[in-house]
């Protein structure tokens, strides 16, 4: 009797632990740090660890932007920027890839001008049910012996209204890290 309760309970942590190692976790590696929440945009996305958010520093952004998140690249290692903000018009479902790819293309060429950029990832993505569509690129010294950017931008319809983006930025020759923190802030924007 006592070693079937014992072995029915080892059954029940053994299930109770596989379901919590397999379940879903909201937001991924991000789902317990704070948010950003952009009225502008209809966006929130997460703060990875060490990227800092001013919200006066949201105000004095240029005008295609409303908020950002940044980390201060160290010794060694690279920084980036994550900033969020609205489309001048609303993009239908059918030209977001082609808008998320102009859009990506024409950021690297603002911050990074006369810089070579190669594609790395163009996809159909979803985010709370709404269309959406990522891009990759990965921005070329003129060496070209190591890349000097990563930018990854996502635009979104958030309604009929408005599409926006969560563009992010990892710079400095970027490390797996920092790229990895731009592609986590950008997987768990949410619309609000």
């Amino acid at each position: 009797m006592v070693i079937g309760i014992v072995v029915a309970l080892a059954l029940l942590l053994a299930g109770g632990a596989t379901w919590w190692w397999l379940a879903p976790d909201g937001d991924g590696p991000l789902a317990d740090r704070p948010r950003v929440t952009d009225a502008t945009s209809g966006l929130s996305y997460a703060i990875p660890k060490g990227w800092e958010h001013d919200a006066a520093k949201d105000k004095r952004l240029l005008s295609a932007f409303s908020s950002t998140i940044t980390k201060k690249a160290g010794p060694g290692g690279s920084g980036g920027a994550v900033l969020a903000g609205r489309s001048r018009k609303p993009i239908p479902s059918s030209a977001l890839q082609r808008q998320a790819e102009f859009a990506a293309r024409s950021n690297a060429e603002f911050f990074f001008p006369d810089q070579a950029v190669r594609l790395e990832k163009s996809q159909p993505a979803t985010i709370g049910g709404h269309s959406a569509h990522t891009v990759a690129l990965a921005v070329q010294k003129k060496s070209k012996d190591r890349d000097a950017a990563y930018l990854k931008i996502t635009l979104v319809t958030v309604d009929g209204d408005r599409t926006s983006f969560v563009l992010g930025v990892a710079t400095a020759a970027p490390d797996a890290a920092s790229r990895g923190d731009v592609g986590a802030v950008l997987e768990s924007a949410t619309v609000e």
